[in-house]
Order: structure tokens, then C-alpha cells, then sequence
């Protein structure tokens, strides 16, 4: 399956191929190498193009300097590029984030690492470089379920590109796959019978299957038969998103058209497609779901890379300062008696609880039965009825101050 990053590396390896002309020690006919090594040896056609995207300006700085040849690069022009990083300004004079001046740096260590194997030169320059601190913040840019409706029904559903935006929405929010994965399903992909998207060779070449909502599968289904085939006429394409030329719709055009959506539904929050895979992971967490079932969803290899989405909700945050904070108490009168009512998150239904210093306790919305809390040697907390849902009860703090590292570099890579 030829992909649009595959389509990209090809391109851009083609602008030099490595002529016995060329300088042995040139860079640039390094780097072709370099890349062309990368191919060989099955790394994905997103890591080629992400790499060489890495590796030309950093040419270009060499070449400013005078530098055309690999031996010429020292650990000082290393340093010196990593300063010209962080002085960098894009075009609306933002810094470049700390992750990408990180992976710019890494990647050229890889490649002076590469020249090291290949006994090119004598030794890597870039070997043990001291990388920029990476802050862990708060994400500010989640979605409330009123802004995510208000999202879907932004497209035009009389245009077929507009139900295919529908139902490419519909299934980004339903599965939290990642755009690069949503534009390579092809149409065996998807079984509507089970309701399971197979996702082949998602990122780091890893296969994996993810439920997805009947929601999503009836739009899902609406687009192939009335906007599909109005889109692509030819039966030999077996991707599921095509654009109006009938062809599959890449990542960066589809993140555009997001971002537009976005903009159309009053939303001015940056990010575009990856709202959806960090609200939709966040809101499975927050409903009691397990992080080892969402890091299977979201196809992380580590579940360190899955606790960005374990963070502290403002409602727990909330519903903590006023059961239990000393001014509250005051306010309201004598601390809370046993069997007082516990104050309910949304969606969710409150049970009694025993104790006062017991952890909160929720029945998620359409489960049956009451859960008991998990008091500190009370025996008068009610027992969980039969068959109920396991309690979802207030996030860890500490586990939850663990945040948005993966989900930026991750939404810097597709970026």
C-alpha cells in the first residue's frame, strides 16, 4: 500500500541520489545514504520523511558555516546548532517546543551515530548531548461533550464531502486512532458485523484491533453507500477516505479540514484531530475504565505513555475541596455525619458514604446496583449488589500529576 509518507520520502530522496561523482564525505551524499539505509532496512516511510525533513536544515546551517563535509562537524557546531534551535521563531513568532528541538537534536545523533557504525568517522559528535528540559503541564485542550456534538454537526451532510468528514469525525472520536492511521484503513479494514477496525502497520509498524461505537459505524456505513462512490469510481481504490480526485485523503489535508471544522463550531483551542484521541482516552478514564484497556485502544507499547491522560480532572478536583476542606466545613456547619449523601460527578450516580474519610464511590451512567466505599475500618458501608460495575473513586493525585509529555510529542510528530 503506497501511503502519502511514502509518497513524501520517495520524493524527497529523489531530489539527490548518491552519484560516485559526489564527495565520499559530503554531506549531502551522506544523508542520501542515510536515508536510503533507513528504507532499506524497514524503517516506516513516516520516519524517512520525518527524518530527512530533520536533517536539511541542519545541512543548510553546515553549509552557512562552510562545513560540507561530515568529519568538519564537532561537538561544538552541534552545541551551536542546538542554540540556533532554540533562538529559532516559526512564522507567528512562537519558539519551537522543546520536544521538536529534542528530536531535530536526536535524529542528528543518529545519523553521526550511523557514520560512526559505517567507520565513516572516527566518532560521533553528537553522542551524549545534553537535551532541553521538558515541562509536564496541564492540558487545557479537551473537549466537553457539548463541544464535541457541536463539532459533528458542523459538516455539510447535502455535500459528500461533508459526510465523509461526518463519519471520519464520527470514528476519530469513537476509536482515538491517530489521523495518520484513520487515512490508511482500507475497506476490509473495518468489520461491521463485530464491530472492530483493524489498524495495519500503525505507528512504530505495530498492527492492533479497537472496538468501535454503532454510532460510528452506521455513519460509517451512510458514507460508502451515498458519498463514497460519488467521491471514487474507481474499484480498484481500496482506501475508505478518499479525497475528490478519488484518491486517499492525506494526513496533513485532513488535519487542516479539522482544524477548520473546529474553527466553524466557535472552537479556538489549538489542535485538531488529536482533541479527539485525548478527549476520548480521557473520558474512558474518567467513566472507570482501565488504563491497561486504553492503552491497548490507543496502541502504546509503554502504559508510561498512556498516564498523560491520567491527570486531575477540575470536577474531582472540585468534589474533593468541598467534602473535605477545613473552610467548606466551616461554612456548611458540623463535619459530615456517617451516611451522608456524597456529592455526584457528572454523569454519574452517588452513593452513601460511611465513612468520612472514605474514598468518593460512583456507579458509572447504565450501571445497576450500588458499590461500597473504601472506608477505614467501618462496617456499616453498604455491599456492592451482584453484577454491578466496579467503582470508578477519585484519581490518585500523584499518578495524575504524570501529564502531557507523550500527547505533545506525539501530536508533534503528525504535525
Amino acid at each position: 500500500m503506497r501511503t502519502y509518507y511514502a509518497h513524501l520520502a520517495e520524493q524527497d530522496l529523489s531530489r539527490h541520489k548518491p552519484s560516485e561523482h559526489e564527495d565520499p564525505q559530503g554531506l549531502l551524499y551522506l544523508m542520501a545514504r542515510y536515508l536510503e539505509h533507513l528504507r532499506v532496512h524497514h524503517f516506516s516511510p513516516q520516519t524517512v520523511y520525518t527524518r530527512s525533513k530533520m536533517l536539511r536544515p541542519f545541512r543548510s546551517f553546515c553549509e552557512q558555516a562552510g562545513l560540507t563535509q561530515a568529519r568538519q562537524v564537532t561537538r561544538a557546531v552541534i552545541f551551536n546548532y542546538q542554540s540556533y534551535l532554540y533562538h529559532y521563531r516559526k512564522k507567528d513568532g512562537e519558539p519551537l517546543a522543546v520536544e521538536t528541538q529534542n528530536h531535530a537534536v536526536s535524529i542528528i545523533a543518529s545519523f553521526f551515530g550511523w557514520l560512526t557504525k559505517q567507520s565513516i568517522i572516527l566518532y560521533n559528535p553528537a553522542s551524549d548531548l545534553e537535551y532541553g528540559r521538558t515541562s509536564r503541564r496541564l492540558p487545557h485542550a479537551l473537549l466537553s461533550p457539548a463541544e464535541i456534538e457541536s463539532v459533528l454537526n458542523v459538516p455539510d451532510l447535502a455535500k459528500p464531502t461533508g459526510l465523509r468528514n461526518r463519519a471520519a469525525l464520527e470514528v476519530l472520536y469513537s476509536t482515538g486512532m491517530r489521523r495518520a492511521e484513520l487515512c490508511q484503513l482500507n475497506k476490509g479494514d473495518v468489520d461491521f458485523d463485530r464491530g472492530f477496525v483493524w489498524i495495519e502497520r500503525g505507528k512504530g509498524g505495530k498492527d492492533r484491533v479497537v472496538p468501535i461505537g454503532e454510532r460510528a459505524l452506521q455513519w460509517l456505513e451512510k458514507y460508502l453507500l451515498e458519498a463514497r462512490p460519488l467521491l471514487c469510481s474507481a474499484v480498484a481504490e481500496p482506501a475508505i477516505f478518499v479525497n475528490t480526485k478519488g484518491v486517499r485523503v492525506n494526513p496533513n489535508r485532513l488535519g487542516s479540514q479539522v482544524r477548520y471544522i473546529f474553527r466553524s463550531a466557535g472552537i479556538t483551542r489549538r489542535g485538531s484531530c488529536h482533541l479527539f484521541r485525548h478527549t476520548m482516552a480521557t473520558q474512558l478514564l474518567e467513566a472507570g475504565c482501565d488504563i491497561r484497556y486504553i492503552q491497548a485502544m490507543l496502541g502504546h507499547s509503554s502504559l508510561e505513555s498512556t498516564r498523560v491522560y491520567t491527570h486531575v480532572t477540575i470536577n474531582h478536583l472540585k468534589l474533593v475541596h468541598e467534602k473535605y476542606h477545613p473552610a467548606k466545613m466551616k461554612q456548611a456547619g458540623p463535619a459530615p455525619n456517617n451516611g451522608e449523601q456524597a456529592l455526584p460527578v457528572d454523569g454519574a450516580t452517588a452513593v452513601p458514604v460511611a465513612n468520612p474519610q472514605a474514598e468518593f464511590a460512583f456507579i458509572a451512567p447504565g450501571s445497576a446496583g450500588t458499590v461500597s466505599t473504601s472506608g477505614h475500618g467501618s462496617s456499616n458501608a453498604p455491599e456492592a449488589t451482584p453484577g454491578a460495575a466496579a467503582p470508578a473513586s477519585v484519581p490518585d493525585l500523584a499518578a495524575r500529576a504524570e501529564l502531557l509529555a507523550a500527547l505533545e510529542a506525539e501530536a508533534l510528530e503528525e504535525s
